[in-house]
Protein backbone atom coordinates (compact mmCIF):
# COMPACT_ATOMS: atom_id res chain seq x y z
CA UNK A 1 0.00 0.00 0.00
CA UNK A 2 1.01 3.59 -0.64
CA UNK A 3 0.01 6.61 1.39
CA UNK A 4 -0.12 10.00 -0.31
CA UNK A 5 -0.26 13.19 1.74
CA UNK A 6 -1.12 16.36 -0.14
CA UNK A 7 -0.78 19.92 1.05
CA UNK A 8 -0.74 23.47 -0.24
CA UNK A 9 -4.20 24.19 -1.56
CA UNK A 10 -6.20 27.26 -0.65
CA UNK A 11 -7.82 30.47 -1.80
CA UNK A 12 -5.88 32.95 -3.93
CA UNK A 13 -6.70 35.93 -6.11
CA UNK A 14 -6.32 35.78 -9.86
CA UNK A 15 -2.70 36.32 -10.84
CA UNK A 16 -1.44 34.81 -7.60
CA UNK A 17 0.57 31.68 -6.92
CA UNK A 18 0.24 28.47 -4.96
CA UNK A 19 2.50 25.47 -4.47
CA UNK A 20 1.12 21.99 -3.96
CA UNK A 21 3.11 19.10 -2.59
CA UNK A 22 2.45 15.39 -2.35
CA UNK A 23 4.58 12.95 -0.39
CA UNK A 24 4.38 9.22 -1.05
CA UNK A 25 5.25 6.62 1.56
CA UNK A 26 5.08 2.86 1.77
CA UNK A 27 7.08 -0.18 0.74
CA UNK A 28 7.80 1.24 -2.69
CA UNK A 29 10.39 -0.36 -4.95
CA UNK A 30 10.23 2.28 -7.68
CA UNK A 31 8.06 5.18 -8.77
CA UNK A 32 7.27 5.14 -12.47
CA UNK A 33 5.49 8.48 -12.59
CA UNK A 34 4.23 11.25 -10.31
CA UNK A 35 1.88 14.02 -11.24
CA UNK A 36 -1.27 16.02 -10.76
CA UNK A 37 -4.82 15.91 -12.04
CA UNK A 38 -7.73 18.22 -11.29
CA UNK A 39 -11.50 18.08 -11.28
CA UNK A 40 -13.74 21.11 -11.44
CA UNK A 41 -17.43 20.93 -10.44
CA UNK A 42 -19.47 19.23 -13.14
CA UNK A 43 -16.39 18.29 -15.16
CA UNK A 44 -14.30 15.19 -15.64
CA UNK A 45 -10.94 14.75 -13.97
CA UNK A 46 -8.18 15.98 -16.26
CA UNK A 47 -4.43 15.78 -16.45
CA UNK A 48 -2.54 18.84 -15.24
CA UNK A 49 1.07 17.64 -15.31
CA UNK A 50 2.98 14.39 -14.96
CA UNK A 51 6.66 13.48 -14.70
CA UNK A 52 8.01 10.05 -15.54
CA UNK A 53 11.02 8.36 -14.00
CA UNK A 54 12.70 8.67 -17.39
CA UNK A 55 12.56 12.44 -17.15
CA UNK A 56 9.69 13.05 -19.56
CA UNK A 57 7.02 15.59 -18.70
CA UNK A 58 3.55 16.19 -19.98
CA UNK A 59 1.48 19.31 -19.29
CA UNK A 60 -2.05 20.27 -20.16
CA UNK A 61 -2.06 23.01 -22.80
CA UNK A 62 -4.08 25.23 -20.46
CA UNK A 63 -1.29 25.35 -17.86
CA UNK A 64 1.85 25.39 -20.03
CA UNK A 65 4.05 28.34 -19.15
CA UNK A 66 2.25 28.92 -15.85
CA UNK A 67 2.59 25.65 -13.90
CA UNK A 68 5.75 23.71 -13.15
CA UNK A 69 5.79 20.14 -11.90
CA UNK A 70 8.91 18.87 -10.15
CA UNK A 71 9.87 15.92 -7.99
CA UNK A 72 12.32 15.16 -5.22
CA UNK A 73 13.20 11.51 -5.67
CA UNK A 74 14.97 11.30 -2.32
CA UNK A 75 11.77 12.32 -0.57
CA UNK A 76 9.32 10.61 -2.94
CA UNK A 77 7.61 13.97 -3.23
CA UNK A 78 6.09 15.75 -6.20
CA UNK A 79 5.37 19.47 -6.34
CA UNK A 80 3.18 21.68 -8.48
CA UNK A 81 4.15 25.34 -8.62
CA UNK A 82 1.19 27.28 -9.96
CA UNK A 83 1.75 30.87 -11.10
CA UNK A 84 -0.51 33.40 -12.82
CA UNK A 85 -3.54 31.55 -11.54
CA UNK A 86 -6.88 32.09 -13.25
CA UNK A 87 -10.43 31.53 -11.99
CA UNK A 88 -10.73 28.63 -14.43
CA UNK A 89 -7.96 26.86 -12.50
CA UNK A 90 -10.39 26.43 -9.62
CA UNK A 91 -10.73 22.71 -8.92
CA UNK A 92 -9.84 19.90 -6.57
CA UNK A 93 -6.28 18.87 -7.36
CA UNK A 94 -5.31 15.22 -6.99
CA UNK A 95 -1.84 13.79 -6.73
CA UNK A 96 -1.25 10.60 -8.72
CA UNK A 97 1.61 8.12 -8.51
CA UNK A 98 2.35 4.91 -10.36
CA UNK A 99 4.61 2.58 -8.42
CA UNK A 100 5.98 -0.94 -8.33
CA UNK A 101 6.60 -2.94 -5.18
CA UNK A 102 9.23 -5.36 -6.49
CA UNK A 103 11.66 -5.68 -9.37
CA UNK A 104 9.74 -6.43 -12.60
CA UNK A 105 6.51 -6.24 -10.61
CA UNK A 106 3.28 -4.82 -11.98
CA UNK A 107 2.58 -1.12 -11.76
CA UNK A 108 -0.04 0.14 -9.32
CA UNK A 109 -1.87 3.45 -9.48
CA UNK A 110 -2.63 5.57 -6.39
CA UNK A 111 -4.50 8.82 -5.82
CA UNK A 112 -4.20 11.44 -3.11
CA UNK A 113 -7.19 12.67 -1.15
CA UNK A 114 -7.41 15.90 -3.13
CA UNK A 115 -6.79 19.49 -2.17
CA UNK A 116 -9.05 22.41 -3.07
CA UNK A 117 -7.65 25.29 -5.09
CA UNK A 118 -9.93 28.30 -5.46
CA UNK A 119 -8.98 31.31 -7.57
CA UNK A 120 -11.11 34.41 -7.12
CA UNK A 121 -11.51 37.00 -9.84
Amino acid sequence: QVQLVESGGGLVQAGGSLRLSCAASGRIFSIDSMGWYRQAPGKQRELVAVLTSGGRSNYADSVKGRFTCSRDNAKNTVYLQMNSLKPEDTAVYYCNVVVTFRILGPASNYWGQGTQVTVSS
